[in-house]
């Protein structure tokens, strides 16, 4: 087989035997989902991940050794490639902010349907991002003060912004917009110029600060 494979790598990263054990179970009954390994906190993470090559990281927030937001720091530095999928019971505003400002690609509280974990790993892997409901009623649960930089924006920047936000790719927003995904990738370098924001994820913590979604 040459270029890119379609069966997509996943690390599972928790410190609870169970929930590993059934997070693999279950994801692994997906044809495009194989399941690479497993590891028990941040540390062991990373250096399985620099062994096996996934293509997405599945892993909690609060773990021993090394927990999920100093891991996401790291992997972003050494392994920035690799999808982060942050999986958690804690939805604290906070606690979500600091992970997207990390590198983290997604939030998915441990609350959700399988099905929805299935729908978040795949739009991160295709390059989008995603806040599962709980998730993103946290982070709406006090608006951030500080001044909206959009009128910067141009409307149509402004929606590829919040499209941006909703985790679609760029191919996605062209086909959304009718525009072409050469026009979507020139609006978001010039979104990420004028409000200075370099990240992906970063977009997604504006958009969710000043309510565009």
């Amino acid at each position: 087989m040459t270029g890119l494979s379609s069966v997509l790598r996943v690390l599972l990263v928790d410190d609870h035997t169970l929930v590993l054990d059934g997070l693999a179970s279950r994801l692994e009954l997906e044809e495009n989902i194989e399941i690479i390994g497993t590891a028990s906190n941040g540390l062991e993470a990373l250096e399985k991940a620099a062994e096996l090559n996934p293509d997405l990281v599945l892993m909690d927030v609060s773990m021993p050794v090394l927990n999920g937001l100093e891991a996401t720091k790291r992997f972003k530095a050494e392994q920035p490639d690799i999808k982060i999928l942050m999986l958690s019971m804690h939805n604290d505003k906070e606690y979500i902010l600091s992970l997207i400002q990390s590198g983290a690609n997604g939030y998915v509280l441990k609350d959700v349907s399988s099905e929805e974990l299935v729908q978040a790993i795949n739009t991160v892997h295709q390059g989008g991002t995603y806040f599962s409901s709980g998730a993103s009623a946290a982070l709406f649960s006090q608006s951030a003060n500080a001044q909206s930089k959009e009128e910067e924006l141009t409307k149509r920047e402004t929606a590829v912004l919040i499209e941006v936000a909703n985790g679609l790719s760029n191919k996605e927003i062209a086909q959304t917009l009718d525009i072409s995904v050469r026009t979507v990738e020139t609006h978001r370098q010039n979104i990420k110029n004028k409000l200075d924001i370099q990240s992906s994820a970063g977009l997604v913590k504006y958009a969710i600060e000043h309510k565009l979604i």
